[in-house]
């Protein structure tokens, strides 16, 4: 009928498409839908219009299969609004799963911060928050009443109970009979028999199960906690989780078990939300600058002033994909890319061998990508194509395309994108205050790369009207999609017909290592490293309160994971040192830290540890340090005096001799760090000078590599050494050859630390 609907509009002389607005058949389509016939249009075409949009909006997808791919926020209010949020009991049951019942979300599962974060330092688990998130939105009122024949208002109900049984918040040490707790429970009384019954059942697993103890005394969302009970229920007791961490394949079905009961006793449907992977992985990211960090936390909270050029993904053992998941994929209409972090969302997903192959070969559903509404700082707020501007959706696809095996070929072919033109000025405007800037659609460079925008009014008018903000609507995306798929044969673009191969895809190879350390065996690790330290206080006036530092250095040192195990074996203990008492020499720095290697003891002046972020800086800079452990054997500065006049100093570092020589790094690369340094061999091979000229100062050795340690794993941590690299940030001129000079030592000093200093083995 729709077919016949537009062969007849066609046939008019002047076609009431003609009177659409937009830039292109699906748009005018979808526009049609979503916002209904134009006032302007002359009586026979709005007839002819009308009549269309009523066969769109008819149509029927109760059967059709959709498999939606992404994080956290945006996959969960795609498929049913964001469940976090208070207005999401007010209407619990939209977006896709309202039109599509048999939808199913395969999400991401790098997320390393706040309540996942803590799950990850005591299980061998893969991250559960943004699991959770979409399963709790995944909810539908069909599923409800199919399996507990309750009314509308009842399933309402429902959904507003687990919402505040999901996102209730524990501050920590969470007992059973906690007041909050005992308010929660009583709520599950207006649920059904079995549904509260299962849910007490997890609830009282939590307190059962003696592999849990550790992480209920951690601040955690409840949530997450039901989904990690409903996980081990599944796991015979007796396999411990370090048994666990070698034991994937109890761990790959126990995650189908547990996900499939739960998801189906909230009436979500069968699979309704499953991991990429059941492999626990990690995000390495590389910016353009050459340095690399792990983590999706470190990711959003990096403020490195260069665009991100690639990510990785460091699993924990072999990749291993539920069967169910390909077989979803391939039976699939419709393959959805939700809107989400570009670099923490859609890219690990795809970075699981199998999944983008699965996409290519299923031929015929339709392939949407939705794009992203908003610059996120940290991932899309420079660009590599021009960092002196902001993101395109073009290069948020460039992106997908480096970073994706197999680069985007098959693997989408619309790119939903929202409509700025009928939002006002002034929102924008106070957006663009707030430092929120839009991701700008460049129609005519995606058009090039063979895909089809459809930018299109998908945003919420209601919370645009209410709360003056700006974001994806469920329903409207979902009538946008159901549109685009309902009229799927009657668009004959070229993009469609066949597949293009497209310049630059992801070719490289990622580095592999083995016998991988799960982050809870990390955590662990670190733990025992700090009970076997010694702690004291020397001639300080305050006591060092040795319980309450070792939980602040624990959460310092899991906050930085690109920091390799064995740089910990050169540090002995930690002493508080009074300030009265400080007598470092502080002509060349202000740094208030430093490792003896006389006793292995990293030394902090007193007054650094009243605030965190002046103690981690003490304490990664002194850390650094520590890898050169007792390399200089003695330290000269000599007067150059010609004729009498002071032209200049040589600063002379003769090392300790190899066989005495406590260091981390072996003799080529300590000669590489002191060349990178700008210290010139002599013929003695333990001796090295550098020329300072009269009235200049220079960094020594030996603070270049605490600086660069701590600034390597977060530039705030060393404003002392951002001046230096920012070099790097200057357009290059072959005018002027010392800068370009310069750069390169960055460049060189960089790789250095990545691939020497960082670079962990396991």
């Amino acid at each position: 009928m729709i077919s016949e609907n537009l062969r007849n509009i066609r046939e008019v002389q002047l076609s009431p498409l003609d009177y659409l607005p937009q830039e292109n058949l699906r748009e005018n389509l979808v526009d049609l839908v979503l916002r209904d016939v134009p006032e302007e249009t002359p009586v026979q075409a709005r007839q002819l219009l009308s009549e269309l949009r009523v066969e769109l909006i008819k149509t029927n997808v109760e059967e059709v299969k959709v498999v939606v791919f992404g994080g956290g926020t945006g996959l969960s209010n795609l498929i049913g609004g964001d469940s976090r949020l208070e207005s999401w009991i007010q209407n619990p049951f939209c977006g896709l799963k309202k039109y599509f019942p048999h939808c199913k979300s395969i999400v991401c599962v790098t997320d390393d911060g706040g309540s996942t974060g803590e799950l990850l330092k005591d299980l061998p688990l893969v991250a559960i928050g943004d699991i959770r998130h979409v399963l709790l939105s995944s909810i539908r009122l069909s599923g409800l009443q199919a399996r507990y024949n309750v009314t509308a208002d009842q399933a309402q109900q429902i959904a507003t109970i687990c919402h505040s049984l999901f996102n209730h918040r524990c501050s920590g040490l969470l007992q059973s009979g906690l007041p909050k707790l005992k308010t929660l429970l009583l709520s599950l009384d207006f649920c059904p028999r079995t549904l509260k019954k299962y849910l007490v059942d997890l609830i009282d697993y939590l307190f059962i199960d003696t592999r849990l103890v550790r992480t209920l005394q951690r601040p955690h969302c409840f949530g997450n906690l039901l989904v990690t009970a409903a996980v081990y229920r599944e796991i015979l007791p007796g396999l411990s989780n370090d048994q666990l961490a070698s034991r994937r394949d109890v761990l790959h079905s126990a995650l189908l078990k547990g996900l499939n009961t739960l998801s189906g006793v909230l009436g979500a449907g069968e699979r309704a939300v499953l991991p990429c992977t059941s492999t626990p992985a990690q995000l390495r990211v590389h910016y353009t600058n050459g340095v690399e960090i792990i983590g999706e936390n470190k990711l959003s909270d990096a403020q490195r002033g260069f665009p991100v050029e690639r990510v990785h993904v460091d699993s924990f053992g072999k990749e291993r994909v539920l069967d169910c998941v390909l077989e979803d994929i391939g039976q699939a209409d419709i393959l959805i890319f939700a809107p989400g972090s570009l670099y923490s969302s859609i890219i690990p997903v795809f970075k699981v061998p199998g999944l983008a192959e699965a996409v290519r070969a299923n031929k015929d559903a339709l392939k949407v990508l939705i794009s992203n509404l908003w610059v996120q700082a940290g991932e899309t707020d420079l660009s590599i194509a021009d960092p002196g501007r902001k993101f395109y959706v073009s290069d948020m696809i460039k992106a997908y395309e480096n970073n994706i095996p197999g680069g985007t070929r098959g693997l989408f072919n619309e790119v939903l994108c929202v409509s700025l033109k009928n939002i006002p000025a002034s929102v924008l405007q106070r957006y663009a205050v707030e430092g929120k800037i839009p991701i700008f659609l460049d129609r005519d460079a995606l058009c090039k790369l063979n895909y089809m925008p459809v930018e299109c009014g998908v945003y919420s008018r209601q919370a645009l009207a209410e709360r003056g903000v700006i974001q994806h609507d469920p329903d409207t995306l979902a009538q946008a999609i159901k549109t685009l798929y309902s009229c799927r044969h009657c668009f004959d673009e070229k993009s469609n017909k066949e597949e293009v191969t497209r310049v630059g895809a992801y070719q490289f190879t990622e580095k592999l290592k083995s016998d991988p350390v799960l982050p809870f065996q990390r955590y662990h690790f670190i733990d025992r490293w700090l009970n076997d330290l010694h702690f004291s206080s020397v001639e300080s006036t305050k006591c060092l309160d040795i319980d309450s530092a070792k939980a602040l250095f624990r959460e310092i040192f899991w906050s930085h994971p690109t920091i390799p195990l064995a740089h910990f074996q050169y540090v002995a203990g930690i002493s508080c040192i009074d300030k009265e008492k400080w007598d470092r020499d502080q002509r060349w720095d202000n740094v208030f830290s430093f490792f003896d290697p006389e006793d292995k003891f990293i030394k902090i002046r007193s007054d650094q540890f009243y605030v965190r972020e002046k103690l981690e800086v003490a304490l990664m800079i002194a850390f650094g340090e520590a890898l050169l452990g007792n390399y200089a054997k003695e330290k000269v500065m000599e007067d150059v005096l010609i004729k009498g006049l002071l032209i200049g100093k040589v600063y002379h570092l003769y090392l300790q001799g190899k066989e005495d020589r406590s260091c981390y790094f072996d003799g080529s690369q300590l000669g590489t760090f002191l060349l990178l340094a700008r210290m010139f061999p002599t013929n003695d091979k333990n001796h090295y000078i550098r020329l300072v000229n009269s009235g200049e100062g220079f960094t020594p050795p030996g603070l270049l590599m605490w600086l660069m340690y701590a600034w390597y794993l977060d530039n705030r941590l060393a404003t002392h050494i951002e001046y230096k690299m920012s070099l790097m940030k200057i357009n290059q001129s072959n005018l002027i050859p010392e800068q370009l000079k310069m750069s390169d030592r960055r460049k060189r000093m960089i790789t250095f630390f990545r691939e020497v200093v960082f670079y962990d083995s396991y």
